[in-house]
Formats: structure tokens, sequence, C-alpha cells
């Protein structure tokens, strides 16, 4: 039941709604824990654990390259539409991550969306775009079920990028949020696409 949990808090980003990053607390105040110094998985820009270009997509090959973690197929969403994917969960049960299927038989994508998972440049799910440093001009709008939601290239690692949510945010959906409203977006999901 808790990762059904996990995937569902996360699927809530995925229409522009604002959710937690993750359902971990703190231990002592019962408080949502917003960012983390435990990593579980790091991203660079060849990899994303043990994953690379190499990678080929089925969950035997995906579980040699991420010891300790399980997989399990799931429905969910990227920009312009729905889709099958193996989403890779920790060992208690946590979804970490959500893998999806190239043409040729490889993996085409991953998306990152826990905060115990850390980006090239020190990125984590739930730090706000101005706590990570991403540039408006390194940014675009998202479209269709990422309407809203601003999506920028991670510095210096241009095959990883980085999808913001501004809590609450009204639109207008067609054109980046104004400066002040994305200072404070939230960072949702990391997305690593194999160097071609």
């Amino acid at each position: 039941m808790r990762k059904r949990a996990a995937g569902f808090a996360c699927l809530l980003a995925l229409t522009g709604a604002a959710c937690s990053p993750t359902g971990d607390y703190d231990g002592t105040s019962g408080r949502l824990v917003r960012t983390s110094d435990l990593t579980l998985v790091q991203i660079t820009e060849d990899s994303i654990g043990g994953i690379t270009s190499e990678t080929t997509y089925g969950s035997k090959a995906i579980e040699a390259a991420l010891p300790g973690f399980t997989t399990e197929g799931i429905q969910t969403a990227e920009e312009d539409r729905t889709e099958w994917a193996l989403a890779a969960f920790n060992s208690d049960g946590f979804q970490v991550l959500q893998i999806f299927k190239g043409n040729d038989g490889k993996v085409r994508t991953v998306h990152g969306v826990t905060h115990h998972l850390q980006g090239p440049n020190g990125e984590r799910i739930g730090m706000t775009f101005g706590e990570v440093g991403s540039a408006r001009v390194d940014c675009r709008v998202g479209n269709n079920l990422w309407r809203g939601m601003a999506i920028c290239k991670s510095q210096g690692h241009p095959n990883v990028e980085l999808v913001y949510a501004i809590p609450g945010y009204q639109g207008p959906f067609d054109q980046l949020p104004a400066s002040n409203d994305l200072f404070d977006a939230e960072l949702q999901r990391i997305l690593w696409t194999p160097k071609s």
C-alpha cells in the first residue's frame, strides 16, 4: 500500500496541483521533510544511479543497475501523455524513480520523484527555483499535462531537466510565471535522458 500512496502523491504534481515531495516525516514533529541529506540515487550527465544509456528496459536489468531496489509497472504522466513505466522502489517501499522505455528496447528517460536523490548540481526534489539557482532563460513553460509548470535545464547538463510547480498557481498557463512566482516554485521532478 505504501508503494501506491507514494506514487499517487507525485502524480498530483503532474496536473499542476501542489503536492508534498514525498511522504517522509522528520521523526520528531510529524512534519514532512522538504529535503534530505540522504542520497539513494546520484544523477550525473552519464547515469542515474547505475542506469546508463546502455541499460536495457526491463525489471531484471533495472534492478541489477539499482541494487536493493525493486520495480513495478505503473501508469504515469509525461508532459504530453500518460503511459506505462517501471517504478523503482527503495527497500522501504518508497518510489524513487520512474523509468520509461525507448523504441530501441533501452531506457528512454528516467524521472526522479523523491528528495532522496540528488541532481548533478546538488538539486533535490522540494528545493525552490531560487535555492537551485535556475535561470529563467534556461526554462520553458510546460504544456498539456504539465501545464503551468516550468521545465528548466540543469546548469551545465543539457540532458537533465528540472520540472517546477508553483503551489496554487492560477495562470496564465501559456507563459512562464512572473519572476517572483517562479523564484518560489518547487522542484517536483528531475528528468534524465541518456546522451545520444
